[in-house]
């Protein structure tokens, strides 16, 4: 129960989700519910986000990906509205999710990562699945998004975490089969090094070099070497 919207039009608008609607009013109808949650959200306040949580997970899981994508492109103001904590409990398992569905959903996450993470003040990077996610199964334009909010999200974070979590991606971007994917990636590389000795943690720098040398300069294919050689440029 709260006391900011006249509660039948709450219980109206949480009735979006029931299937048998879609079936009898509109197939758009749970589409039209996600679209307005961020809204609804804003004008309850965090305060009374257990009145859409439950309304919210059953949009997530929803059966067709067009409810699934308006989500996940809306899903980083939503984190604004609830604050850091009720991202970190209630959105991420959601935000995880979306990092593991179709192209289509996937691509709203990538488009915002930077203004989500910022929300949550760096606590719940090792929490995302986006550090552990096989990057090789991006298509061209989600690999190239995915670096192109790497680069913007290093300045959230420490060396120590960018040396942890975000390293292993960028190599793995470098060699990725789609040339696009591999330019933007050499500028994130390049990036990582400058966040390193721009904050005096020259050891992780030397050690990414190292890296970087044995990965790139002594690869036995010439497009891992013309790699090499883009990146010191």
């Amino acid at each position: 129960l709260q006391d900011i919207i006249p509660q039948p039009l709450l219980d109206q608008y949480l009735s979006m989700t029931d299937p048998a609607r879609a079936q009898t009013v509109d197939t758009e109808i749970a589409k039209h519910c996600a679209y307005s949650l961020p809204g609804v959200a804003l004008t309850l306040g965090r305060q009374n986000w257990h009145c859409l949580k439950d309304t919210y997970e059953t949009l997530a899981t929803d059966v067709q990906w067009k409810v699934r994508r308006t989500l996940a492109f809306s899903i980083h103001e939503l984190a604004v509205i609830l604050g850091d904590q009720l991202t970190a409990a209630d959105l991420v398992p959601i935000f995880n999710g979306f990092l593991k569905d179709l192209d289509e959903v996937r691509i709203g996450v990538l488009k915002h990562l930077y203004d989500f993470l910022k929300v949550g003040q760096c606590n719940f990077i090792s929490q995302l699945s986006f550090v552990n996610v096989d990057v090789r199964a991006l298509s061209c334009c989600k690999g190239a998004s995915l670096s192109c909010a790497l680069i913007l999200i290093l300045e959230l974070y420490n060396p120590n975490d960018v040396y942890d979590y975000l390293r292993h991606i960028a190599l793995t971007l470098c060699s990725d089969k789609v040339s696009e994917v591999r330019w933007i990636s050499f500028k994130l590389v390049v990036a990582i090094l400058q966040k390193f000795y721009a904050n005096s943690a020259s050891a992780l720098g030397l050690n990414f070099i190292n890296e970087l040398v044995v990965r790139f300069r002594h690869c036995s294919k010439w497009v891992g070497r013309q790699a090499f050689a883009f990146i010191c440029q």
